[in-house]
């Protein structure tokens, strides 16, 4: 018989998502057959599975976790915002339609709940243990009659709750105590125990709140997590854009921090190279500096790119790129690099046509159809900075709408643009050393050998995750509460 855990939070970036792998790289360690399962995601950030279909990035880090390739039985229903309180719904990874946050809470979220129990069905007959996210707060009494990630689910497997705060932004005392207070009984139930996560310091100080915790709601508190440095594991949400920078490197990055910015752990295995510093830019004046500029996904090209010239980044983006800085486009962001978008649907704005940057002969026009598959790039072979870079077996893949034409090649004239729809190419080891070594010659700096494998770097950090949270946990007590006593 399938068994159930379930982390909920007392609000969203918590840690439940972390808790959540590190888990499911526990039980995998032991040799159980573990997934985990979302039933709903809110977030821009998402993965292509092998099958072509879309899912939150979050359980496929936990999928990895568990050493299991990611499928959309894990994540069923994700909704990426596009503006104007209105999101497009995905469902077991594939679009239904734009729903405003009314139309959608009102209604629509109960019709979704089929594909999640639909979800769990499959999963449970496959594995023998199933660790559950949930998302923001059980208590936010606003959305709770609508709520299909939260309780419901709980309630729906009979699953038991371990109730998750961050001591580290404050209020974690009574954030547990006030969010106990609005669940109803049966719900309250549920809850089998306490997390303070993100602690930081001596723990013996805490001490004395963990016995008032305890007899205050009458549940255990499991443990207390600490903060953990440099985790090196894909964030959910762009709630953590802030903290995802690096510093220190010859080598200056800068990634516009577009309104509806997707897909930001593209450039996380950048930031973790020695000579790189990587920070989001909201300013113009902040890509003066930078050796490269991305401009990376989004989720409305549309309307970032009539952003861009608002808020006057196209005008620096330009200024830079004709006096010899690398400029890269992703997906949206290549897009946006070339010479025209044509939306005659109005399938993302109500224009029909915009100018790009025109820093590449390429143009875009978007249909219904959005294309979500994975890719691997046989070969590669351009002059970038008066560089040749040579790759192979390059994978990634593809979320976007829109077929771009090109006029010539996806590389400027100058050599110093270029742009791909191919989420995750900087992942790749060989390409992302070579794309370096090319601005460190462009800045007299000598080549680097390639000394990063970031697959396996993630494979420690999963242990490394899992080994702190297991020696933070009261493992046993986790154990009779799963029912394995």
């Amino acid at each position: 018989m399938t068994k159930y855990l379930m982390f909920q939070g007392t609000s969203s970036h918590v840690g439940k998502s972390i808790l959540t792998t590190a888990r499911c790289r526990i039980f995998y360690r032991e040799g159980r057959r573990v997934a985990p399962f979302k039933a709903q995601n809110m977030a821009l950030n998402s993965f292509v599975t092998a099958d072509g279909l879309e899912m939150g990035r979050a359980q496929v880090a936990q999928a990895e976790a568990a050493n299991l390739a990611p499928r959309v039985e894990m994540n069923p229903v994700l909704l990426k915002p596009t503006g104007n309180s209105t999101s497009q719904v995905i469902i077991n990874g594939r679009p239904v339609g734009v729903m405003s946050a009314a139309a959608y809470h009102s209604g629509y979220s109960l019709k979704a709940f089929e594909a999640v129990k639909a979800a769990l069905k499959k999963l449970s007959a496959q594995f023998d243990t199933i660790i559950i996210e949930g998302a923001g707060s059980p208590a936010e009494v606003n959305l709770k009659a609508n709520d299909i990630v939260n309780m419901r689910v709980a309630k729906f497997l009979n699953a038991p709750v371990i109730l998750v705060a961050d001591i580290d932004r404050g209020g974690a005392l009574a954030s547990l105590v006030g969010t106990l207070e609005l669940l109803d009984d049966d719900e309250r139930e549920l809850v089998k125990g306490l997390v303070i996560n993100k602690f930081r310091g001596d723990v013996n100080l805490l001490l004395p709140a963990v016995d008032f915790l305890e007899k205050k709601t009458e549940k255990p508190v499991l443990g207390i997590v600490p903060f953990i440095e440099k985790l090196g594991i894909d964030d959910e949400d762009s709630v953590s854009l802030d903290d995802k920078k690096s510093s220190g490197g010859a080598i200056k990055i800068a990634v516009v921090r577009l309104g509806k910015l997707s897909n930001f752990t593209d450039f996380d295995s950048l930031a973790g190279e020695a000579d790189v510093n990587l920070f989001y830019a909201a300013a113009p004046d902040q890509l003066d500096a930078a050796d490269v500029i991305i401009l990376p996904g989004s989720k409305n090209t549309s309307e970032d790119l009539i952003s861009l010239r608002e808020n006057h980044f196209a005008e620096k983006i330009l200024q830079r790129a004709h006096a010899g800085a690398a400029v890269v486009g992703i997906c949206g962001g290549f897009q946006m690099l070339g010479e025209k978008i044509f939306d005659p649907l109005h399938t993302e704005s109500n224009h029909a046509e915009l100018d790009g940057l025109k820093l590449l002969p390429i143009e875009t026009t978007f249909n219904a159809e959005k294309f979500t598959r994975q890719v691997t790039l046989n070969k590669i072979d351009f002059d970038f900075l008066g560089s040749r870079i040579i790759s192979e077996n390059l994978d990634g893949y593809e979320i976007h709408s829109g077929i771009s034409s090109a006029k010539g090649s996806v590389v400027s004239s100058q050599g110093n643009v270029f742009g791909t729809y191919v989420h995750g190419i900087f992942d790749n080891d060989d390409f992302r050393r070579k794309f370096l070594n090319a601005v460190r010659r462009k800045k007299n700096l000598p080549p680097l050998t390639l000394t990063r494998n970031v697959r396996a770097e993630k494979q420690k950090n999963y242990d490394r995750l899992a080994k702190i949270v297991r020696e933070n946990l009261n493992m046993n007590l986790l154990e009779k509460i799963l029912g394995r006593d």
